[in-house]
């Protein structure tokens, strides 16, 4: 099975963040079913023109630093890619503190924080969470689309 995929060429994707605009991204075909594939670095969503890095910046500034949408918006290498306001309500819309289903995820992530910081290991239920661990977690799936 391993073996059924090969190259089939490469193409360009948009990955805008303050050390890329376009990514040059490896195509696989399936031999067995036919199916085109694309692979993605971990850093680069599909079908979104902006980074993991620049989305982790966005809401670090919008929900850590308390920025307002305009300046929430993430370091990027071409200025005229820069994110627009209406952008970011959409990427955290649903994350806003004023929205009453995530009301204390601001007040959580302080307290989170604070536990990490100073070595404690929480743990719910078989799931161990550590510094490294939560950063590892943040780097790959904050935030996810939205």
């Amino acid at each position: 099975m391993s073996d059924s995929i090969i190259g089939h060429g490469r193409r360009r994707k948009q990955a805008h963040d303050d050390k890329h605009d376009w990514i040059a991204i490896r195509r696989g075909l399936c031999t067995l079913c036919r199916l085109t594939f694309t692979f993605l670095p971990p850093f680069s969503l599909p079908y979104t023109h902006y980074s993991l890095i620049a989305r982790s910046e966005a809401a670090q500034r919008r929900f850590q630093q308390n920025s307002s949408m305009e300046n929430a918006a993430p370091l990027v290498k071409d200025a005229a890619r820069l994110a627009d306001p209406s952008t970011l309500r959409r990427w955290f819309g649903s994350l806003d503190d004023s929205n009453p289903p995530f009301s204390f995820l601001r007040r959580t992530i302080r307290d989170v924080s604070l536990w990490l910081a100073q070595g404690r290991i929480l743990q719910h239920g078989s799931l161990r969470l550590s510094w490294p661990t939560v950063v590892q977690f943040l780097q790959v799936l904050w935030p996810l689309r939205l």
